[in-house]
């Protein structure tokens, strides 16, 4: 089944719209007016750090939690009025929460027999399940028996056995090892299509979000800071925190005066108005060049090698230039120790982004700092 592409979903009713929610533990704000629209057949993925609210927003649309503010609709019924149990909607737990004593298939059928549905629809479902996930070679296993991939396939199988119209997970594949990991998420994806139902996702790992979503909702704090696909989330960050959150970038504190942009010893034309101005420049964008000449709309700039950090295909370095500037730069890997260098960008690779103003939680440090820290 093809998945549902971006502008399809912006031009159809949403299967689920989340309007002006809020949730409050007593003083502590935990989300702040979100709202948000999933379309049929999507794979959203909520991310954010820890402590951003992307669990309690799951656990509420699930039911598990009580909105203090806000509406969920599913079509045309009011979701948050209705019970766990009533809604069409299933989890995919961290821990996975299988039975240890029952075997595959019967916690596979667990619900389905909480149900009371026939013993001959059961079977049917669960095999129908089961042969989704490539499990059925399993069905008369313990969970003790199978491995952590297969016991996620295994709890996958026991919320699609329900045919729920949304699947929520909550980090499912955190606790995997880092091949494992990258296989499943390729799995995971594919058995979306295929089932064609609508995925929210939840992950603090921005390179997860960014494999497998149709779309990210980037939260902060309790707000939502940016709502795109990876692509344009990516390549088009709206804020500084989105766009030192997912991947690596330069930001450059900049001054515009009389349509030029200046920022120590850089500068470029710009239509835009007089005063500070702060842009985002992922360090791909920025090359080494020997060439004597400059391209039109290109921006050069010299500097040292300070530092380099070896990423297998890639490397990042980082170039101290004059003035305090100081930019992070990726280039092949294997290119050998490097001193002096000179730099050009397309002023275009630039991209205008506006600072949060988002209130932190006391005592906790925002993971955006360390991130504009690592190379």
């Amino acid at each position: 089944m093809t998945m549902t592409s971006a502008a399809d979903a912006g031009s159809r009713a949403p299967l689920l719209s989340i309007r002006k929610v809020a949730k409050h533990f007593g003083r502590n704000v935990v989300l702040r007016d979100i709202s948000l629209d999933v379309a049929e057949g999507e794979f959203l993925t909520i991310l954010g750090e820890s402590g951003s609210g992307k669990t309690t927003l799951l656990r509420i649309i699930a039911g598990f939690e009580r909105a203090s503010a806000g509406e969920l609709w599913m079509g045309e019924e009011r979701l948050d009025r209705q019970p766990p149990y009533r809604r069409r909607v299933n989890t995919v737990f961290q821990n996975y929460a299988l039975f240890p004593h029952l075997t595959v298939e019967q916690n596979v059928a667990y619900g389905l027999r909480v149900a009371k549905r026939p013993e001959a629809e059961i079977a049917s479902r669960v095999e129908e399940a089961l042969d989704k996930v490539k499990m059925a070679a399993y069905a008369k296993s313990k969970p003790s028996r199978i491995s952590g991939g297969q016991q996620q396939r295994i709890a996958l199988a026991r919320a699609l056995v329900n045919r729920p119209r949304l699947l929520l997970l909550d980090e499912p594949l955190s606790a995997l090892d880092a091949n494992l990991r990258r296989q499943m998420q390729v799995e995971l994806k594919s058995l979306q299509r295929e089932v064609g139902i609508s995925f929210i996702f939840v992950t603090h790992d921005q390179e997860e979000a960014m494999v497998m979503s149709d779309r990210i909702a980037l939260l902060r704090s309790g707000e939502l800071e940016q709502v795109a696909t990876p692509r344009e989330i990516y390549g088009r960050p709206a804020t500084a925190y989105a766009a030192q959150f997912i991947g690596h970038t330069n930001l450059l504190k900049c001054e515009v005066r009389g349509g030029m942009v200046r920022c120590a010893p850089l500068s470029w034309s710009a239509a835009l108005p007089d005063g500070p101005a702060l842009f985002s420049l992922r360090p791909e964008n920025i090359r080494m060049t020997t060439a004597s000449t400059t391209i039109a709309g290109s921006v050069r700039v010299r500097g040292k090698v300070s530092h380099q950090a070896f990423h297998g295909a890639t490397e990042l370095i980082r170039v101290e230039c004059r003035d305090g500037l100081v930019l992070v730069v990726r280039t092949p890997g294997g290119g050998g120790a490097l001193d002096e260098v000179e730099l050009e960008f397309c002023s275009t690779d630039a991209v205008l982004v506006r600072e949060s103003l988002v209130r932190e939680s006391p005592g906790r440090e925002s993971l955006v700092r360390e991130s504009a820290e690592r190379i």
